[in-house]
C-alpha cells in the first residue's frame, strides 16, 4: 500500500471474496488462505464483501434474512480474522448487484482492489442473478494475469460447516453448535433505541435493540449472555464485559402487538447509554418467552434467569 496525492494505492492485493455472513471457520480458511499469499508475495491483503444498506440482501432459498452478524459485528470479525492488516472493501449490495460477472471483476477486484490473486470458497456466486461461480472466475482471472485459488470446505467436528446450517442452529436457539462452527461468539453489536422504561419499574432496567431485517431471527426466548457498552463518543471501542439476559420477542405481558425486538439486562450496569453502541453476545437458550399474570410474576421469573446468568 502507497499514498499518492493523498489516495491511498493498494499494492498487487490478495483479495479474499465473500457475503463472509458470520464469518465462520470455512470463511476464516479463505481469509488466512489469501493472508499467507499476500505475505508471500509481498502484497496487500484485501478482503471484498458487501453491505446491506439501499437495497437490502440477496436473498437466498427465498429468504432475505440469511447474514448470521450485523454489518459491523461483521466488519470487526473480518480484521480480528485477518490479524487487523489489511483493507475491507465493502459496497453496498445495491451497487453490484445488476453488474454482470465481467463488469464485477473489472471493476472491484482488477481497479478497485488491485488483485493479483483472488482466493474465495468454492461456492461463491458473483455477478447479476449470480450468474458467475468459480470457474467463469478462475476464466478471467486467468485472461487477467492474476493468481486464483478456491478453499475447499472446512468441517468441526465431523459437520461440514456452512452458513445454512450457522442459521438452522440460529432459528431453532442452538447457540453452542452455531458458536462451534463460527469459531467465535455470535453478538450484535446495534444502536440503543428507547423504550418504555417498564424494565426500571421492576428492578430490570434494559437496553433494547432492533436486529435489523436483513438477519436471521434466534429462536424467541430468553437467553444468557454477555454484554458490551461502547466508550463515550467511540462507538467501535468497548468496555467490560456484563453478564446480561437477553429476551428476542414481542415482551407479551407488557405489549400487544407481535413487533419484534431485542432486550437486554446488563448485570451490574449502571450509566447512561443512549447514544452509544452495545454489543450483546448469545451464550446459551435460557427459557422459551411467555406471558405473565401480573408485573410481579415477571418479576420473579427475571431474577431466575438472572442467577441462570451469573453461574453460566
Amino acid at each position: 500500500m502507497k499514498i499518492e496525492d493523498g489516495k491511498v494505492i493498494y499494492e498487487r492485493s490478495s483479495v479474499a471474496l465473500g457475503l463472509f455472513d458470520g464469518v465462520h471457520a470455512g470463511h476464516q480458511a479463505v481469509i488466512r488462505c489469501a493472508a499467507e499469499i499476500a505475505h508471500k508475495t509481498g502484497g496487500d491483503l484485501g478482503i471484498l464483501t458487501f453491505g446491506p444498506q439501499n437495497g437490502g440482501m440477496p436473498k437466498f432459498g427465498g429468504r432475505s434474512d440469511v447474514c448470521i452478524m450485523d454489518f459491523q459485528s461483521r466488519i470487526d470479525e473480518l480484521f480480528r480474522a485477518a490479524g487487523g492488516e489489511c483493507h475491507i472493501d465493502s459496497p453496498y449490495f445495491s451497487e453490484i448487484r445488476d453488474l454482470s460477472p465481467e463488469e464485477f471483476f473489472d471493476i472491484y477486484i482488477l481497479r478497485r482492489n488491485s488483485a493479483a490473486n483472488v482466493v474465495c470458497g468454492e461456492d461463491f456466486r458473483f455477478g447479476r442473478d449470480r450468474a458467475g461461480d468459480t470457474g467463469t472466475l478462475a476464466a478471467l482471472c486467468k485472461k487477467a494475469g492474476i493468481g486464483f485459488e478456491t478453499v475447499p470446505p472446512v468441517c468441526v467436528d465431523g459437520v461440514k460447516v456452512s452458513s445454512t446450517r450457522i442459521r438452522e442452529n440460529i432459528r431453532n436457539g442452538d447457540i453452542p453448535a452455531a458458536k462451534r462452527l463460527l469459531g467465535h461468539d455470535l453478538y450484535y453489536t446495534l444502536k440503543v433505541l428507547h423504550g418504555k422504561q417498564l424494565g426500571r419499574t421492576i428492578g430490570f432496567p434494559t437496553v433494547n435493540q432492533e436486529l435489523p431485517a436483513y438477519m436471521a431471527r434466534p429462536k424467541r426466548g430468553v437467553y444468557a449472555g454477555y454484554a458490551s457498552v461502547s466508550e463515550p463518543g467511540d462507538p467501535v471501542k468497548f468496555g467490560r464485559l456484563y453478564p446480561a439476559i437477553t429476551n428476542i420477542g414481542v415482551k407479551p405481558t407488557v405489549k400487544d402487538d407481535e413487533t419484534e425486538n431485542m432486550e437486554t439486562h446488563l448485570i451490574g450496569f449502571d450509566g447512561d447509554i443512549y447514544g452509544r453502541m452495545v454489543r450483546v453476545y448469545l451464550n446459551s437458550y435460557i427459557r422459551e418467552e411467555r406471558r405473565f399474570e401480573s408485573l410481579d410474576e415477571l418479576r420473579e421469573q427475571l431474577e431466575a434467569d438472572r442467577q441462570c446468568a451469573l453461574t453460566q
